[in-house]
């Protein structure tokens, strides 16, 4: 049995001379067990390296990411709208047992939220029971009463999904958050592999790694397998806001590894109650649309009437079952921060079990001891805003100013239901190329899971890494950068 310290010292070379870890579990240098042959042979491989070498190798990186056109749009800043994402060419690695955690609490997850959701749009039982409160979901500004008695194929209404997950000072994998209406950034997981197999092969040579070649394939299948009954062909389309969005790289990046059109609201038109592209050939049927805007945009006729965005009748039609809509419809119930609270809960209800994957500690301000607790304990927690994401709105207590902590303690007290708070989390560290050297910084993953007639979960995920020393945010439109996820094989 190795009864070595967690954090204890290690034998850097080369690369890692300089490297120091205080206090964060290092996903690549200072594991507790013994690490397995592939990542003691990754490892070896890294310090070799010099940073001249690497810096070189990163700087053709970004050059492609530019020439690739492989950006993502910042509307807050005037100067530079379109960026790429940072690239960092020190991979993230994780062993086959952890994956197979993650995997299989992923999966756990999503049918759990696929019950939950189906429940609530039906017999409402968990609400009746007293599981979760019924005016957090029934008066939650995205629970849909459209959905409400609509019967979904297969019963799947998140057929994508991104699991925020992030490792403790233990090693601990632990769920941040969930996101089950438009999750983003996995044409970034597939390319950030191409990145790296072009430009640092060496690296990689015989280095037994999980694939993640399979996803625009198993996507397609998912949403085929979840297409109206009887159709034996169905037609696939993704459906996006247009060029001006945000993701829109990954929307034609998506479309293509599909081999589905990509089209806009404009190109679609309802006919009978049913969906049609418009083609040089005249009208063909969809039968399944991969949306990537949001539900209040889809249909003027049942939601925002100004939206140029959508196709008029769509919901009509959806209802109806003529066509199948991913993410359905009134998802973004299941992924509200506040409904996060109680998702071990949930998945004790629906299941019968444990949930594999633990969520981190977490205090509902609309609740009085929530909100009790968060105002006396404000310099300790990350207070976030419930219909936030992208890490806007959110407070760091011990990184906050005194001033910033009174604003905080004003706008609770003011709208008490719109926050959340958990404890600080000493978020693992990678080894990353900074200014100055290789240095720690903190990273998260993102998985993506696939349902149709049953989940599957990409070997992987996008990892996220903070580049600003010490920060604990990760998100792109903060600063944020990525990194290759390497899952070893068996």
């Amino acid at each position: 049995m190795n009864d070595a310290p967690l954090h204890a010292p290690v034998q850097a070379a080369g690369l890692f001379t300089a490297y120091d870890v205080p206090d964060f579990f290092c996903e690549l240098l200072n594991r507790k067990d013994p690490p397995p042959p592939g990542l003691l042979q990754i490892k070896e491989r890294l310090a070799q390296f010099t940073l001249a070498e690497l810096r070189h190798r990163t700087a053709a990186a970004e050059a492609q990411l530019y020439r690739l056109g492989i950006t993502f749009t910042v509307y807050s800043d005037s100067k530079a709208i379109d960026r790429i994402l940072p690239f960092d060419m020190i991979p993230r690695v994780l062993t086959a047992t952890e994956w197979d955690h993650i995997d299989r609490g992923v999966q756990q997850r999503v049918q759990a939220i696929n019950l939950f959701l189906h429940d609530i749009y039906h017999d409402r039982a968990i609400l009746r029971d007293g599981i979760i409160p019924a005016d957090l979901v029934l008066k939650n500004p995205n629970y849909c009463e459209a959905m409400v008695g609509l019967k979904v194929p297969g019963g799947v209404y998140v057929h994508i999904n991104g699991t925020d997950l992030i490792r403790d000072q233990d090693g601990r994998f632990l769920i941040l958050e969930d996101n089950a209406r438009t999750p983003s950034g996995v044409s970034y997981v597939i390319e950030n592999r191409h990145m790296m197999l072009r430009l640092m092969p060496d690296l990689a040579a015989g280095v037994p790694l999980r694939s993640v070649e399979e996803y625009g394939l198993k996507l397609h299948q998912s949403l085929c397998e979840v297409s109206p009954e009887g159709v034996l062909d169905p037609q696939v389309v993704l459906l996006s806001p247009g060029i001006y969005n945000s993701a829109y790289f990954e929307h034609v990046f998506l479309a293509r590894e599909m081999g589905v059109p990509l089209v806009e609201g404009k190109d679609l038109v309802v006919e009978n109650h049913r969906v049609f592209m418009r083609t040089v050939a005249g009208l063909r049927p969809v039968h399944a649309i991969y949306r990537r805007l949001n539900d209040e945009f889809l249909d003027p006729l049942a939601f925002n009437p100004e939206s140029m965005l959508g196709v008029p009748g769509l919901v009509d039609a959806y209802r109806r079952g003529n066509v199948t809509i991913a993410n359905a419809l009134g998802t973004g119930v299941a992924d509200d921060k506040a409904v996060y609270a109680y998702m071990p809960r949930i998945i004790r209800y629906y299941l019968n079990e444990d949930p594999i994957l633990e969520s981190v500690q977490t205090h509902i301000c609309a609740e009085p001891e929530g909100l009790a607790y968060t105002l006396a304990n404000i310099e300790k927690l990350v207070i976030k805003p419930v219909g936030e994401s992208g890490g806007y709105g959110l407070l760091i207590g011990p990184h906050a100013t005194q001033d910033e902590l009174e604003e905080f303690r004003r706008r609770l007290k003011d709208n008490p239901a719109n926050y959340i708070s958990q404890p600080v989390v000493n978020l693992s560290v990678s080894p990353t190329l900074c200014p100055a050297g290789v240095e720690a910084r903190h990273v998260d993953l993102r998985p993506f899971a696939l349902t149709g007639r049953s989940t599957w979960v990409l070997p992987g995920g996008l990892s996220r890494v903070a580049l600003r020393k010490g920060s604990l945010v990760v998100n792109s439109s903060q600063g944020g950068g990525s990194k290759d996820t390497w899952v070893l094989a068996s």
